[in-house]
């Protein structure tokens, strides 16, 4: 390793970032030096140098956390105490600062202490070292309040389950009484400063997180009664809160801890007289909120049991949730909705938590008033408050499991009664809130409700035509239409509600009557069927008018409405709305000159409407009703005549397959006579384009139809994987994979169907072995779909019954197959081998090992020789970074005795522990430098 010069370049640089590549290579320099055996001695020098500059001294005290954690094997035993001194020394050299630096050195110190069971008490010697000396004090605290979430939270540290156990109790558990009672000396301690003793409180809430404080010792110290009475100092505050919070959480246990709950709750409950006294602070009003909310989910059974003397919390509970910061509101919806699940399932209800309950959907709706118009929301803050509307939503759910939604139904038609009786100059927000709230509660209604319900459908035509409330009564008909097929009466004049919405000059309206129709159409459709002229006749005159997302939202509803009917007649109606669209595209198709952007995209529009009625749709199973023998072909006419002119568009070309796509899934056997000229024409379109979605349609006809023996179907999926495996031979010589990932992607997806369906035009071929060598670039990618397919294409054709030694039963042209995969694996496979070892230690997906081991179980069984030529080639390549050069060597020793043993299925193991060393080496590289 270089000298200290080297070192102090390479952090100069790293912290300078004059550019990504040298920026790159330092970082690599670092993680080289951090993993060096000098590294010891180079960073203790770091430290003891006054002259090293800051960043240095912190980077010097990181790596020693670093190298406790990964390389202590590195140190002979005597080393290793002579680290612990050193260690410590510079803890007190450091005391003062940075914090950096005692925070990195103290989580080393932690380390050490779990892993060297000779050190017998380290929390008691760094208290006689450092806890009588005041200046030291601080130091101390911070690594007491360090010491339980490293021991908890650091699973690198090399160490096994049973060391673990007995080294954290001896570590923490022997120390508890000690260190508490410390905390009680410490915490008004003559001198002490409020930032020692909030220093106190946050060691205090780690040892209790870490549960090795039992609240009931600790409620015998001063400790106890003094994190209350801290809550009155603003210094203290958010450190006293966060002890409280956890004293309060450690109780759940009612029965063991209920000595303590006395304690807690009067002091809890004595508490409510702040919210009023710091109403203006909502800083502080957070801090009490959290206090209420947890001693409320925590002691909910005693809510239940004894309301009266526990209610007290619920009412603050309920003060806080009437808070007008929208920050601070939400801490309490966890309480009430565990309560109202609580509550729901009991025979009776206290009127007093009825009353709550209807005080909370009353709050709830008055925090989902918009601001006034004359202070809106702008940018961020609207949309934050949107979203948080949602979630205001979700509460008031939780209010109907209590009073049932009937009741708050009622409660939120009540406030629009009374907001419209009071005239014109009622703003608009005092109507759109209760509507929001009625909106939200639409999951909940009772289909078979003839009170609530009945109310607001009838109070809707009565509403002022302002856009934010015509948007809330739509959304409140989508979330009704469940309701609405049960009242099959109320479609007419819901319908026309809806229609009118198409006519408001607000974007939002409109988007909100294309959401109304479509579930209406959706839920309501066996009472549609007889509107459909009507729905076609809207689309002809309203539809142009509508932006695309919209009249997206019209068809698919109107293909509800076809799905529910019978199948001639629902034949004879899509075919009337897909010839609309069809007309369309013959009309671009035909026309001499190349159609202008504004015809492309509507032409593109009509596809995507086209698209999402087939979706809806599906099929109409093996049998075409009468309306539909001839569509298949005379359709697939119009787009065959259409790709060939206009192939060359990206947009109409994705769009076009996406309906083929849903047009095999329309016509299912029937579109087969159509299959091969399919496949030729997306075989052309791919060559002549490079657009993925020719061989995505591909793929999927091939799913469909690959194990057809028709003649022409085979000679057209021979064509296309051949043309195809040359264009992407191509594509692949001139750009980097990541600059092809679709195609990519969608190559091998139609690779792996030949792998299955049509096997003998893919390993008969002369173009398999480009194949082969395209298909190795997707694992190279990162991309978890490309390399997963990747991967399964490779263990696919590697672990083919081809492969099985040759019998008399084998089917005859297994020999060929295998004589093909053998002959790309000899050219490709140390290649290949590369590919996948670079992957495992590099950007393969977590969950790939085990098409890893299966790739890697057909590499010893049928080329175990090549194997380990290739091996020790690939592996030398693999940066030490990536994985160390010791889990190499042993790979390499485990593969190799699993083929002379002949014990193949030994590789698996040699595979997963090569890859957990590369997992810890990768880990190290994420947690290392600075």
């Amino acid at each position: 390793m270089a000298n200290m010069q080297d070192l102090l370049s390479a952090l100069d640089v790293f912290s300078r970032a004059p550019d990504k590549a040298s920026i790159e290579r330092a970082n690599s320099w670092l993680q080289d030096f951090q993993h060096s055996p000098e590294a010891w001695s180079t960073c203790d020098v770091l430290l003891r140098s006054p002259d090293a500059p800051v960043p240095a001294k912190i980077f010097a005290a990181q790596t020693f956390r670093t190298k406790v954690t990964y390389d202590l094997n590195q140190m002979t035993p005597e080393n290793v105490l002579a680290l612990r001194d050193t260690l410590l020394g510079a803890l007190e050299t450091y005391h003062a600062g940075p914090r950096t630096i005692i925070v990195q050195l103290s989580l080393a110190i932690a380390g050490l202490a779990l892993q060297l069971p000779s050190w017998e008490n380290p929390v008691q010697s760094l208290i006689d070292s450092f806890g009588r000396n005041p200046a030291m004090v601080p130091t101390l605290l911070e690594f007491l309040t360090l010491l339980p979430e490293e021991i908890n939270s650091n699973t690198r540290i090399p160490i096994s389950d049973k060391d673990f156990r007995i080294r954290a109790d001896q570590l923490l558990t022997t120390n508890a009484d000690r260190v508490l009672e410390l905390l009680a000396l410490y915490i008004n301690a003559s001198g002490v400063t409020s930032a020692v003793q909030t220093q106190v409180f946050n060691c205090l809430y780690s040892w209790l997180a870490a549960g090795e404080i039992g609240v009931a010792n600790l409620a015998e110290t001063p400790l106890f009664s003094y994190a209350f009475e801290a809550l009155n100092s603003d210094e203290l505050f958010d450190a006293a809160v966060d002890v409280i919070c956890q004293i309060i959480h450690e109780t759940q246990e009612i029965d063991e801890n209920m000595p303590v709950i006395q304690l807690i709750v009067p002091r809890v409950i004595g508490l409510r007289g702040q919210l009023a006294k710091d109403h203006d602070d909502p800083e502080k009003i957070k801090g009490y909120t959290r206090i209420f909310s947890e001693a409320g989910e925590t002691y909910r059974a005693l809510l239940l049991q004894h309301t009266e003397t526990f209610f007290p919390i619920v009412e603050a509970i309920g003060e806080c949730s009437a808070y007008p910061d929208l920050d601070i509101v939400p801490i309490t919806f966890p309480f009430w909705m565990r309560l109202a699940q609580n509550i729901g399932k009991r025979p009776s209800i206290s009127p007093l938590f009825i009353e709550a309950y209807k005080s909370l959907v009353t709050v709830i709706i008055k925090h989902l008033h918009f601001p006034p118009d004359t202070t809106p929301l702008t940018g961020q803050e609207a949309e934050n408050f949107r979203s948080f509307r949602h979630v205001m939503g979700d509460t008031l759910k939780d209010c109907c499991f209590v009073l049932r939604t009937e009741t708050c139904l009622l409660a939120a038609y009540q406030l629009v009664a009374n907001a419209l009786a009071r005239g014109p100059d009622v703003s608009w927000q005092d109507i759109e809130a209760p509507l929001f709230a009625m909106r939200s509660m639409g999951a909940e209604i009772d289909p078979e409700d003839n009170n609530a319900v009945p109310k607001i459908i009838d109070l809707i035509p009565s509403l002022p035509d302002h856009p934010r409330i015509r948007y809330a009564a739509l959304l409140i008909i989508s979330r009704y239409t469940e309701w609405i097929n049960a009242h099959p009466d109320y479609i007419p004049f819901q319908l026309q509600y809806i229609s009118a919405g198409f006519d408001n000059a607000d974007t939002e309206v409109v988007a909100a009557a294309g959401q109304a129709l479509k579930y209406m159409c959706q839920d309501c459709k066996q009472h549609l069927t007889d509107f459909l002229p009507t729905l076609h006749t809207f689309l002809t005159t309203t539809g142009p008018k509508l932006i695309q997302d919209d009249r997206r939202q019209v068809y698919e509803a109107i293909a509800y409405v076809i799905s529910a009917m019978p199948m001639n007649r629902a034949a004879e109606s899509l075919k009337m709305f897909s010839l609309d669209i069809l007309a369309q595209v013959h009309a671009i198709a035909t026309k001499p000159t190349p159609p202008t952007k504004a015809e492309a995209e509507e032409v593109g529009n009509g596809l995507e409407n086209l698209e999402v009625m087939l979706h809806v749709i599906q099929g109409y199973g093996e049998d075409l009703p009468p309306a539909c023998q001839s569509t298949c072909q005379e359709a697939w006419l119009v787009f065959d005549n259409f790709l060939a002119n206009h192939g060359l568009n990206y947009d109409l070309a994705e769009r076009s397959t996406r309906v083929l796509r849903r047009g095999v899934d329309l016509f299912g056997r029937s579109a087969l006579p159509i299959a091969p000229s399919v496949v030729s024409r997306m075989s052309q379109a791919f060559e002549a384009t490079a657009y993925p979605s020719f061989l995505w349609i591909a793929g999927k006809i091939i799913g469909r139809f690959g194990n057809e023996r028709d003649p022409n179907l085979q000679v057209a999926l021979r064509d296309i994987f051949e043309r195809s495996t040359t264009k992407v031979a191509a594509l692949l010589s001139v750009k980097a994979p990541r600059e092809i990932p679709d195609v990519l992607e969608d190559y091998i997806q139609m690779l792996l169907q030949y792998t299955t369906l049509a096997e003998e035009v893919l390993f008969a071929s002369p173009a398999f072995p480009v194949a082969f060598r395209c298909a190795m670039a997707g694992l190279t990618v990162v991309h978890s779909d490309i390399v997963f397919a990747a991967l399964d294409l490779f263990r696919s054709i590697l672990t083919h019954d081809c492969m099985e030694p040759i019998t008399a039963s084998s089917p005859p042209k297994f020999a060929i197959y295998s004589a093909a995969i053998r002959d790309a694996m000899d050219k490709e496979g140390l290649q290949f081998v590369a590919c996948i070892l670079n992957g495992l230690v590099g950007d393969f997906p977590e969950d790939s090992n085990a098409i890893v081991v299966s790739i890697f179980r057909a590499l010893v069984y049928v080329w175990s020789t090549q194997l380990v030529v290739w091996l020790p080639a690939v592996l030398e390549q693999l940066p030490p970074t990536s994985v160390p050069n010791e889990a190499k060597a042993q790979f390499l020793r485990e593969v190799t005795t699993a083929i002379n043993t002949r014990q193949y299925d030994k590789v698996k193991y040699a595979v997963l522990t090569f890859d957990r060393a590369s997992k810890k080496a990768r880990d190290r590289r994420r947690n290392g430098v600075m």
